[in-house]
């Protein structure tokens, strides 16, 4: 696949994404308007996050990066072949899905134990975020057979309806907030039956166009074909490679509930800010990547594989190193904007600021993490990312213990930042150790220039806020807010055009040859 090819279809995942975030914006600000960072709010993210991880884990962590390389190998031999794998996968994952969702509503006591340990002083707390976990957890059933065909549509080089399903997933949960919330005693028990309804629109969205293609699901137990074992012994070390960071988020979710109140909530707004340009670009070209990596590693094409990882490297820096500079200098009136809103204060906007401004730092080798992961797995290699996530794990619990002391919240999340930067690196060096010389010369020039170009937008942004902000009443606030965001992007991009930078050409050439 050429790069302007890759650079199209990563253009049609971030327009879906982006509406998949705009979405979740609004998710969360009705989800902070009803509860804000009150002792419930604590409940439910913990609740949430417990099938959230699992998500990660036989989602996007274990079955997309298992399920592709070897689902697109047998597809480029025979499409019969291709279908009898994926419906064998869609049989062996439900009934294990069945089972997982099972165990976690009888040991969710044990398991909010392990995750929030800090909630055991508060009997009430504790017995909340239990009840939520229960109602909550068949959701990783839907969530993973959705990301099972979202898994199988990607491999067919289809990438809209998978990357616009989460938008469903959010509109769930906002009829949960804002519609059924008032039917339920205790209020939040309506906004976990959102995360369910929200669950099954995601999953049954892909099935009309799975049907186009021929790959609507079929149950066929056959957990011994071949194809399937292979996904079954990579799901495992994968599952602990690419959710990683969910396991960093886990341990920081068990540390800030020793923390003081709100402090579990303030790190989870700040990390739904960052999870919006996460998505967009880092999530995107993750997605679109690996089924082109495994298309490179079936042909046994390693010039085309090289070529392909060493653009998607230099376009998620390209990306996402602006979109942290943006968050550094405006994130405090992002978070005032979207959630200081019925009791979510003043002082909640301060600390969720400061959280998102340490979150902001490591965003770009956190996306850079998913390309590098993807890279081994298009090798069907599962062992290398697994012992590199381990020794990132221990970074980040070490770093978390020293730092959570002097910083409180924002010690968390500067472990994580710090983390993923160690993640990455280690990632990069062993994988240029296994394919050979990848053309670094080329991604630090561009990383130097993008460097430049994003400091440059910084500096104006920074002038701007300090001189305007203090003027703007609340009613004009969303719009210079947009203005500031839309202003940094032509900034960038302007600058970034002026020093010659390859990336902004490529992008600029794509979208010509669209115009024509």
């Amino acid at each position: 696949m050429s790069h302007s090819q890759i650079t199209k279809r990563v253009g049609v995942v971030s327009f879906f994404t982006i509406l998949s975030r705009i979405t979740g914006l609004f998710r969360d600000m009705a989800i902070a308007y009803g509860f804000g960072t009150k002792m419930v709010a604590d409940a439910f993210f913990v609740a949430f996050r417990l099938p959230n991880l699992l998500r990660r884990l036989f989602a996007e962590g274990a079955l997309t990066v298992a399920f592709v390389p070897i689902f697109s190998e047998s597809l480029r031999r025979s499409p019969d072949e291709a279908r009898q794998v994926s419906n064998a996968t869609w049989s062996l994952m439900t009934a294990i899905l069945c089972v997982v969702s099972g165990l976690g509503i009888l040991l969710s006591p044990l398991l909010v134990r392990l995750t929030a340990w800090g909630f055991t002083a508060d009997p009430e707390k504790f017995q909340l975020t239990i009840f939520l976990t229960r109602v909550m957890f068949p959701y990783i059933l839907l969530v993973s057979l959705a990301a099972l065909a979202m898994g199988v549509l990607n491999s067919l080089k289809h990438f809209a309806v998978p990357a616009s399903s989460s938008i469903f997933m959010n509109l769930g949960v906002i009829v949960g907030a804002l519609g059924i919330v008032h039917l339920f005693d205790p209020p939040v028990t309506g906004l976990a039956v959102g995360v369910l309804l929200g669950g099954v629109l995601q999953l049954v969205v892909h099935f009309p166009v799975m049907r186009r293609f021929g790959f609507l699901p079929r149950l066929s137990w056959n957990p011994h074909h071949p194809g399937v074992m292979k996904i079954v012994r990579m799901m495992g070390p994968a599952s602990f490679g690419a959710a990683v960071y969910q396991f960093n988020v886990i341990i920081t979710t068990l540390l800030a509930s020793f923390l003081p109140e709100g402090s579990v909530s303030y790190l989870w707004y700040a990390d739904r800010i960052m999870e919006f340009p996460l998505g967009i670009w880092g999530v995107a070209l993750a997605t679109v990547l690996l089924p082109s990596l495994s298309d490179h590693a079936a042909d046994r094409d390693d010039r085309a594989l090289k070529d392909t990882f060493q653009y998607g490297l230099r376009m998620v820096f390209f990306l996402t190193l602006p979109a942290a500079g943006g968050l550094l200098v405006l994130g405090r009136p992002i978070v005032q904007l979207l959630f200081e809103h019925g009791t979510f204060t003043a002082t909640s906007t301060l600390h969720t600021t400061q959280a998102l401004t340490f979150f902001a730092i490591g965003l770009p080798f956190i996306s850079a993490v998913r390309v590098t992961t993807n890279a081994f797995y298009s090798l069907q290699d599962a062992r290398t990312p697994v012992r590199i996530a381990i020794a990132s794990m221990a970074i980040n619990l070490i770093l978390s213990l020293i730092l959570m002391g002097p910083l409180r919240h924002n010690g968390l999340a500067l472990a994580i930042s710090l983390s993923s930067v160690f993640n990455f690196s280690l990632q990069l060096w062993y994988f240029r150790k296994k394919v050979g010389p990848l053309g670094l010369r080329k991604i630090i020039r561009g990383l130097l220039k993008t460097s430049a170009s994003t400091a440059i937008m910084m500096l104006i942004l920074f002038i701007l806020y300090l001189e305007i902000v203090p003027f703007v009443l609340d009613l004009s606030a969303m719009f210079l807010v947009f203005g500031l965001i839309v202003l940094g992007v032509v900034l960038f991009f302007g600058i970034e055009w002026l020093l010659g930078g390859e990336e902004i050409r490529e992008i600029l050439q794509v979208v010509r040859r669209r115009r024509g």
